[in-house]
């Protein structure tokens, strides 16, 4: 069913105290504030996991999602976390192919693949990370470019299992650097991701697909953004740091 969400990316960001801190703030101002047709998620580092998940135990509305999961469903892999461990702290969402991930550790289509598979099967949620630098958007080649990372990465799932899928197109241009696409480019990305993906699924499962958007969205730009009609959300950065500036975001709907 396609949701509303706010999602909010910690990145390598707060100790565990202040993550219970944040945590508190948020599910105080959340439970009092916000209606619940919009479906919150926290991305927090693996550190917090486990004490994040006990704060959130019966909450209905506000789910926790990892930043990152390995390929492989268990091994010597050292410093590594596989799915099942996510879901043994009761993980609901995890975050793969975030744009730092493919350029900083040289994360490439295929092993997202594998990334989409291991999690699905260990019954966590994907929220896949699409998106095209500066250099490809100035080309005017940026739709081929992120449409075929949908394709290479996800293009082998079966029906059901896409339909789990939650989609986040970061303009990697926009991402820390205090731009931000406008609400009109943000909802013609959108438009063309949704029309590719009912190109080889159908209509019904890319109508019901959430699609987010992930660049520099803030409170004040936050519900032009998401008033475009393919705009289902946000993964929030920076601002999902700041309680008052998360929830504040969340009700922009």
């Amino acid at each position: 069913m396609r949701r509303n969400i706010v999602a909010g990316n910690w990145k390598m960001n707060n100790d565990l105290q202040e993550g219970l801190k944040l945590t508190s703030e948020i599910l105080n101002m959340v439970q009092d504030e916000v209606n619940d047709n919009v479906h919150v998620i926290l991305g927090v580092p693996f550190v917090h996991l486990s004490s994040v998940s006990k704060l959130l135990e019966g909450i209905d509305n506000i789910f926790l999602s990892a930043q990152n999961c390995n390929e492989h469903e268990s091994g010597a892999y050292t410093g590594e976390i596989s799915a099942a461990m996510l879901k043994s702290v009761n993980a609901d969402y995890v975050i793969l192919g975030h744009s730092e991930r493919r350029e900083y550790f040289h994360e490439t289509s295929q092993l997202l693949a594998k990334k989409v598979d291991i999690a699905l099967a260990n019954g966590l949620t994907p929220i896949f990370c699409c998106g095209e630098s500066l250099e490809i958007r100035e080309a005017d080649t940026q739709f081929e470019f992120v449409c075929q990372q949908l394709t290479e990465s996800l293009f082998h799932l079966s029906p059901e299992e896409f339909g789990k899928i939650v989609i986040a197109y970061e303009p990697i241009w926009a991402i820390g650097t205090g731009k931000t696409a406008t609400a009109d480019q943000a909802q013609e990305m959108h438009e063309i991701l949704r029309k590719h993906i009912a190109g080889k699924f159908g209509e019904e499962i890319a109508d019901n697909l959430s699609i987010l958007y992930g660049g520099s969205c803030k409170p004040g730009n936050a519900k032009e953004i998401f008033s475009g009609k393919d705009v289902d959300g946000g993964l929030i950065g920076g601002a999902s740091l700041k309680s008052r500036d998360f929830v504040d975001i969340i009700k922009s709907f």
